[in-house]
């Protein structure tokens, strides 16, 4: 959920790495437009949004981004608190469900389509800078974290949620590689910034006061392994877009066994099921 396209500042032409770059991201827009995100977004992820805001700290008064916002997880209980808050994100689609939602609050927000990598603001903006399994999205992690800081003030707090390597969005993405074309040249996998070295290897000593814990999403939208991939496949734009990839009956069958395989290894006799995430915070230094 991040990203948009790039034009020239010159002028000209775009250069072959410029085209492919807005080549990717219109890619990138397509894909989140798919299905029925907002219904993920409401029914399975919701409690991260407002964690996320706690952690930060946010309250009345402070300059709010939140990159990659989707419909607004993160964004609208930032905008409870009084904050004035600009949710950016790559698909206009999300933000329009999202600034629906705020307006039927009475919230007021600032929503703009934004590429995480580029992002059209000036620096040292925003008080705090957030994102709720957003910008993890970006499929280059150095532009986007270098983005991220540039946009915070020195001594504004930032604060994310990313889904782990291990943890079960991780090993969802894992199952689905291989019957997904291979990424773009240079395109980092998502779950890696939900490694708390990855992220502060990304920031450098350009943060401080830098805290992470990994934690548990308690998730019971799905009571057995083929609602799970009911739902995850009709309506979570990645998933959809590997079932699309499948040439056949028998390639969509057996990504129908893989997705079922992986959440019964999650699901209790219950359905209730724990998706790991890691929660960093940090101070821009």
């Amino acid at each position: 959920m991040t990203s948009g396209s790039l034009t020239s500042t010159s002028g000209a032409t775009p250069s072959t790495d410029d085209a492919a770059d807005s080549a990717l991201k219109a890619r990138h827009r397509a894909l989140w437009a798919l299905g029925d995100y907002p219904s993920v977004a409401a029914e399975v992820i919701a409690d991260l949004g407002p964690e996320l805001v706690a952690a930060a700290q946010v309250s009345a008064g402070d300059r709010v981004l939140d990159v990659a916002a989707g419909t607004g997880n993160a964004a609208i209980p930032a905008a409870r608190t009084g904050a004035a808050v600009t949710a950016s994100d790559l698909t206009p689609e999300l933000l329009a469900t999202g600034e629906n939602a705020a307006r039927a609050e009475g919230l007021t927000l600032d929503w703009q389509e934004a590429d995480a990598e580029h992002l059209p603001f000036a620096d040292a903006t925003f008080d705090v800078g957030l994102s709720c399994v957003g910008i993890m999205f970006a499929p280059h992690h150095q532009a986007a974290a270098d983005e991220l800081l540039r946009v915070v003030r020195p001594g504004g707090r930032i604060a994310l949620t990313s889904w782990t390597p291990a943890g079960f969005i991780g090993r969802l993405f894992t199952t689905m590689k291989p019957f997904a074309p291979p990424p773009p040249p240079g395109v980092s996998p998502a779950p890696l910034w939900g490694d708390e070295d990855h992220v502060r290897g990304l920031f450098g000593d350009r943060v401080q006061d830098v805290r992470a814990d990994r934690r548990r999403l308690p998730v019971s939208r799905f009571r057995t392994p083929a609602e799970f991939r009911e739902f995850f496949g009709t309506r979570y734009g990645p998933t959809i877009a590997v079932y699309r990839a499948q040439q056949n009956d028998a390639e969509r069958v057996a990504l129908d066994t893989a997705l079922e395989d992986l959440a019964a290894s999650d699901m209790d006799a219950g359905g209730a099921m724990e998706w790991e995430y890691l929660l960093l915070t940090a101070r821009r230094a």
